[in-house]
């Protein structure tokens, strides 16, 4: 028993490493992002920003949290460029703003970004690119495959962290 335990805490820990340690410019294809870029950098534009995450993350949380691969993770969000914008729209529409917004899936560069131990070097990734109305002001980002980033909601106080890997690690533990 105690042999079987260790067996699992080393393939636990193993797992934590490949996934958390520091990525290399090759490992661009293994990652999917968003990208929410605002109307403008007005504070009223900022500000639906993050409504509009608040609402496109609640709605893709569960169609993601199934998705086994990069891919289909990229097939789900295509499949529902549609629906994503009518979720985005329906917020804009209810704060006001008459600008609509534009979903697509697009290969972008991306900075070097740090979540807790994992940092994805500067670099092109795939990408749902989301923009609201002209898409020029500043944005907001995060991976969702592997569902690295932390993600709050409005139906949340604190953070969400989402997590295949963890789920999978938990499945072998218990």
């Amino acid at each position: 028993m105690k042999y079987i335990l260790s067996s699992v805490s080393v393939i636990a820990i193993i797992l934590i490493l490949i996934f958390c340690g520091t990525t290399t410019a090759s490992a661009e294809s293994e990652y999917f992002r968003i990208h929410i870029r605002a109307n403008s950098n007005s504070a009223v534009d900022q500000n639906v920003k993050y409504l509009v995450k608040d609402e496109v993350v609640e709605y893709l949380i569960p169609l993601l949290s199934e998705a086994e691969t990069k891919d289909e993770a990229e097939r789900i969000m295509n499949e529902n460029l549609k629906n994503i914008e009518s979720v985005a729209d329906t917020v804009l529409s209810a704060n006001g703003f008459s600008y609509k917004s534009k979903a697509y899936i697009s290969f972008e560069e991306f900075p070097t970004r740090e979540y807790d131990d994992l940092v994805l070097e500067e670099g092109f990734y795939d990408a749902l690119i989301l923009a609201l109305g002209t898409g020029e002001g500043d944005n907001w980002w995060c991976v969702v495959y592997p569902p690295f980033c932390f993600l709050e909601t409005k139906n949340s106080e604190n953070y969400v962290y989402i997590s295949k890997i963890w789920e999978i690690i938990n499945n072998i533990i218990n």
